[in-house]
């Protein structure tokens, strides 16, 4: 019997409001997500958010990890590398979201999408304001794990749902929906009503 990868967008965030988001930008993209992923810390292992990306009825599947502030390898982390590294389970790409752990090694990402959406090689960071004069590099509680992984794509926000009003519902998450979407199209996929 064929053995069917599942294709999914790691994100690095996973508290109520992160939630919310990225519900909202799955249903937008004709995706899924995995909302029992969310949490502070993230609640699931590895081994069973794998289950539940394969009981999805398709893709793209968004994923949610939270260390809940652990500048350590954490539980989010740790399901993370678990997901990520999992024969059944193709990455398209990953949004790392920046936070203030302390820590924290951080990690560098291809680009970041700041509080007004525009995309930049320099790093942005939890409220999606650009550090100037620094590259494109995230400082998160559940980041540092990507400096592990092949991941194709890592995309670089400020803080999932919030930005100080920048990426919030009213507005239709634009920041989470350019970063998924930069995804997608980067990796090539093209899900039903992008």
């Amino acid at each position: 019997m064929e053995r069917i990868r599942r294709n999914v967008i790691l994100i690095t965030d996973g508290d109520a409001v992160a939630r919310q988001a990225v519900e909202n930008v799955a249903r937008r993209i004709g995706g899924r997500c995995i909302s029992r992923s969310s949490g502070n810390p993230t609640p699931l292992s590895g081994e069973q958010i794998v289950t539940l990306i394969k009981q999805t009825p398709h893709d793209p599947v968004l994923v949610m990890f939270d260390d809940n502030g652990d500048g350590r390898m954490g539980r989010g982390e740790r399901a993370l590398y678990y997901v990520s590294t999992h024969p059944d389970i193709t990455v398209l790409g990953a949004i790392a979201v920046a936070s203030k752990t302390k820590y924290a090694l951080g990690v560098e990402v291809d680009v970041c999408i700041d509080r007004y959406g525009r995309v930049t090689r320099k790093a942005v960071n939890k409220n999606g304001f650009v550090e100037k004069g620094t590259k494109a590099y995230i400082i998160g509680d559940t980041v540092d794990v990507l400096n592990m992984l092949r991941v194709p794509v890592i995309v670089g926000i400020g803080d999932i749902g919030k930005m100080k009003g920048r990426d919030e519902q009213c507005f239709g998450y634009p920041v989470t929906m350019a970063a998924v979407s930069f995804i997608l199209k980067r990796s090539g996929y093209h899900p039903v009503n992008t």
